[in-house]
């Protein structure tokens, strides 16, 4: 991932990433062949397979890897309700810092 902060956040602050329903996952790895940051391990050796490694090397919106599962097995967070928490950590923090 290039950016460490997004919208002004550190991108560790930010609850985005993408959520495997494993009751609907072939193990295509289609997300995986697409997703360019390295967000996801596939392990052969483990149950389940595909795991979500790195979190925060998921672009904040991005869903793309979503997109290309054709079973629907990946989600992402609901987009307007990380909005408002970004907004709200940027609101916290400028408050934070205007008291010190």
């Amino acid at each position: 991932m290039s950016e460490s902060t997004f919208m002004g956040v550190e991108r560790d602050r930010i609850d985005w990433s993408p959520r495997i329903d494993y009751s609907k996952c072939n193990d295509c790895m289609d997300c995986v062949k697409f997703c360019p940051h390295k967000v996801f391990e596939v392990n052969e050796d483990e149950t389940p397979k595909l795991k979500v490694k790195n979190p925060n090397n998921c672009v904040v919106f991005c869903r793309a890897c979503g997109k290309t599962c054709g079973l629907d097995a990946i989600s992402f967070p609901d987009k307007p309700e990380t909005t408002r928490l970004i907004k709200a950590i940027r609101k916290a923090d400028k408050e934070a810092a205007s008291h010190e």
